[in-house]
């Protein structure tokens, strides 16, 4: 494992990658469901935190993109390591409160487990959404350094509600993205590892894009390839996806958490982090930093204090 000198600079990406989940979350739900036409219809080009849509959310307002991958992060930490029965708990806890927006196959695999007690849901051939993609922020924070805890994290956390081959795939590609990304490396490098998905499972090509941004783990992810590949910056990249449309709160949230581990909270926008819901603003970036503590790569870091006393306001990095 090779150990990046610069931890300011993986702070920068860490917190990225979660509060990148929450600003395309919050960005793309206003459009769910609407075609790429549509959304030119009523916004032009969708650039900002406007809120509305089918769910009549309020601007910056996250859906269960965002709050499922908190569950996963709130049980990591309290328990100060891996607890897949308290991440299941908490998604249990989560369906009690009537959530604003939850997929059927998550409500069918959470409700499992609090009828059953089941940590993993039966293989279903129609389980093949993005549901378990969309919440890998912090288990690939948890697991930076390390491609073990990563592959066997990924899908068992995956399997709480999405039982196949497709959706373990796509939640293990997009954690090594987001380690290699966080690590700094190369664009190319990243393209390699997307390669890699598509080598074993050709239904991921994105080469030839035929422009679906469905709930279909395959069109999510071919979605956000597509735009993160094609683009070279954070908002950039992030506004492409959610203006494709369809499922544009998940395309969204997933690009941002890639892009975000990619570029770093320096190009996260000021104007959509003043937009963002203020506890979720605050709960993904101190909690972004716990994980970061708790995983491999912090524990190869030569002692330089805590984390905290490396860290820098997120508002310090935004650019605009």
């Amino acid at each position: 494992m090779t150990v990046p000198h610069d931890i300011h600079d993986i702070l920068s990406r860490t917190r990225g990658a979660f509060v990148g989940l929450a600003i395309g979350d919050a960005l793309g739900a206003p459009v769910e469901f609407m075609t790429s036409s549509e959304i030119r219809a009523k916004h032009g080009l969708l650039r900002d935190l406007v809120g509305g849509g089918w769910l009549r959310l309020k601007p910056g307002q996250v859906t269960d993109d965002t709050e499922m991958a908190l569950c996963i992060a709130r049980a990591i930490d309290a328990a100060e390591g891996w607890d897949l029965n308290g991440i299941a708990g908490n998604f249990a806890a989560w369906l009690r409160t009537r959530p604003v927006d939850v997929g059927d196959t998550c409500r069918r695999g959470i409700r499992n487990y609090m009828l059953k007690g089941v940590l993993e849901t039966p293989f279903n051939q129609w389980d093949a959404g993005n549901g378990a993609a969309m919440r890998m922020a912090p288990v690939a924070l948890f697991t930076l350094g390390d491609d073990e805890a990563l592959t066997d994290r990924a899908v068992a956390q995956g399997r709480l509600t999405h039982n196949h081959p497709l959706s373990d795939a796509a939640c293990i590609c997009l954690g090594r993205l987001v380690h290699l990304a966080i690590q700094g490396r190369s664009k190319n490098r990243l393209r390699r590892e997307a390669d890699r998905l598509v080598a074993a499972h050709p239904a991921f090509g994105f080469d030839k894009y035929k422009g679906l941004a469905s709930g279909y783990v395959v069109d999510t992810l071919q979605t956000v390839f597509h735009h993160f590949f094609r683009t070279t910056g954070f908002e950039e990249c992030v506004v492409a996806t959610v203006n494709q449309g369809g499922d544009a709160d998940t395309t969204g949230a997933i690009a941002g958490m890639l892009a975000g581990a990619y570029y770093g909270m320096e190009q996260v926008p000021r104007r959509w982090m003043k937009r963002l819901d203020p506890k979720v603003r605050e709960e993904t970036t101190r909690l972004a930093e716990r994980l970061f503590r708790l995983s491999p790569l912090y524990a190869a870091f030569p002692p330089v204090g805590s984390v905290n006393d490396q860290t820098v306001d997120c508002c310090h990095y935004a650019r605009k």
